[in-house]
């Protein structure tokens, strides 16, 4: 067994670089997009910094997307009555997967088995929440995604 601390899922990925080059690549795909792009048309310059620290502090990082938005609440808003479809979800999701591969994320089982398993349960709680009556995003605690069953990454000795 290692002495050395298990890392974040943030660690793992690569830090703050690793997640905005990602999400960079990712919405740089979606405008040509055909289930993607309406969704995007107008989306704000700032959506690729939002969306990474959005993720990175999920992911165990800085806590900047709650202490300049108000985290899940304010992501929760982000979605109210927009209508998403299982359709588009899908897509994001396997885009995403797409672009992750494409720029070297880490795809150890490990990893992918706890990014695959955030980004479903976030994108369902999208396509919920878009469908929603609600006037704002509630009370919904910033989630805090870790390794899950595995406990850490395997590591060949």
């Amino acid at each position: 067994m290692s002495d050395k601390p298990v890392p974040t899922l943030f660690e793992w990925i690569g830090g703050m670089p690793t997640i905005e080059r990602l999400f960079t690549v990712f919405y740089a795909k979606v405008p040509s997009d055909p289930t993607l792009a309406p969704l995007f048309a107008k989306m704000s310059s700032d959506h690729v910094r939002h969306v990474s620290a959005f993720v990175a502090e999920v992911f165990g990082g800085p806590k900047g997307y709650s202490e300049r938005f108000g985290g899940h609440p304010h992501m929760i808003e982000r979605h109210l009555g927009r209508k998403l479809t299982e359709a588009q979800r899908a897509r994001w999701m396997q885009l995403l997967l797409q672009c992750a591969d494409e720029i070297g994320v880490p795809s150890d089982p490990e990893f992918r088995s706890a990014l695959v398993g955030y980004l479903e349960w976030g994108t369902r709680i999208a396509v919920l929440t878009s469908h929603s009556s609600a006037t704002d995003g509630g009370h919904s605690p910033m989630p805090a995604w870790g390794w899950g069953e595995t406990k850490g990454p395997f590591i060949q000795k």
